[in-house]
């Protein structure tokens, strides 16, 4: 996949951060790259060269860090409508 192609996947699962250049998933969906962890209540960082999603654990934020060349798949979760 392309960066363009990735970018509105990333996009169509968040919303924008009022002031800021980041992004917050969209209420009831989660999202998941290269098969590997579940984010969900994440805020993200769609940058030129890496995506950066960030996520809160008590006291901690925690930053992960993908370089879109390495991004092969990505899956947005939410709830079925039916």
């Amino acid at each position: 996949m392309i960066k363009d192609t990735l970018e509105k996947i990333f996009e169509y699962a968040s919303m924008p951060v009022h002031g800021t250049l980041s992004r917050k998933l969209r209420k009831d969906v989660a999202i998941q790259v290269n098969e590997g962890k579940i984010y969900e209540n994440a805020v993200l960082f769609l940058g030129d060269g890496f995506v950066r999603i960030t996520e809160q654990a008590d006291t901690e934020a925690i930053n992960s860090y993908y370089c879109w060349e390495s991004i092969a798949c990505i899956r947005t979760l939410s709830k079925s409508s039916s």
